[in-house]
């Protein structure tokens, strides 16, 4: 009984902790939006946006409240967006998108994680040319119809329309990612998430011994608080 309570708290502990990770983000995003653009997601799209992924993220509506004030202070910290860019082992290119308020500690814990994990970290625009910038929107299955709206997704900038048992994800080219939000605001569609994503050209496939050597170095650099995403082409 003790052993499987122990497992069962192992999996709360390791759940919470993604939770409050994923919070985390969020909350530099807010901040990052109203340093850029002011508190008012109205006039504001990048705060509305990541408003909205704070709702779809079920995030409790009194903490992004709290975010929101306290981006909206002066005593807040000054989160800079850094991209990194490195090779995790077997030469699988990464990018290492972060959001720090100090630059100095965040390239050297970000270089020691390539360097403890069998990769290597590189200079700018080393790896960033194998993957594009894209708008990547997801959606729960019951919140959008396709049948209905599929032209008009695409006419609305949609290069790719994908759909699984869990959800629809619509792709969208950097430059129409706004044109797609707007698209959806006109339509009162809310996504579960709407971000702008590294996404590998092409993809590399490796055993899985090899792979469980890349994803460990990619599970180091994503508990990192200053990392906000990881980008890799491992298929």
């Amino acid at each position: 009984m003790g052993r499987i309570f122990e497992k069962r708290k192992h999996k709360i502990f390791a759940r919470n902790a993604r939770v409050s990770k994923i919070f985390t983000k969020i909350g530099k995003e807010i901040a990052i939006a109203i340093k850029h653009g002011g508190p008012n997601p109205d006039s504001n799209g990048k705060l509305k946006v990541a408003i909205q992924n704070a709702k779809g993220a079920n995030m409790p509506k009194d903490r992004v409240e709290a975010a929101i004030k306290r981006a909206s202070s002066k005593e807040e910290k000054d989160f800079q967006e850094v991209l990194y860019e490195g090779y995790a082992p077997h030469g699988v290119p990464v990018l290492v998108e972060c959001a720090t308020d100090n630059p100095t500690r965040t390239v050297a814990n970000v270089r020691l994680h390539f360097s403890k994990n069998h990769g290597s970290m590189g200079n700018s625009g080393s790896v960033a040319f194998m993957f594009e910038r894209k708008g990547v929107f997801k959606f729960e299955l019951d919140k959008i119809n396709l049948d209905e709206l599929e032209l008009d997704l695409i006419d609305a900038g949609a290069e790719d329309i994908e759909r699984n048992e869990e959800d629809i994800t619509i792709y969208t080219k950097f430059t129409d990612f706004g044109h797609m939000q707007k698209f959806l605001d006109s339509k009162n569609l809310e996504a579960k998430s709407a971000e702008l994503q590294f996404i590998p050209t092409t993809t590399k496939e490796l055993s899985e011994a090899e792979q469980d050597e890349v994803l460990k170095l990619i599970e180091v650099l994503e508990e990192d608080d200053d990392v906000q995403s990881v980008y890799h082409n491992l298929a």
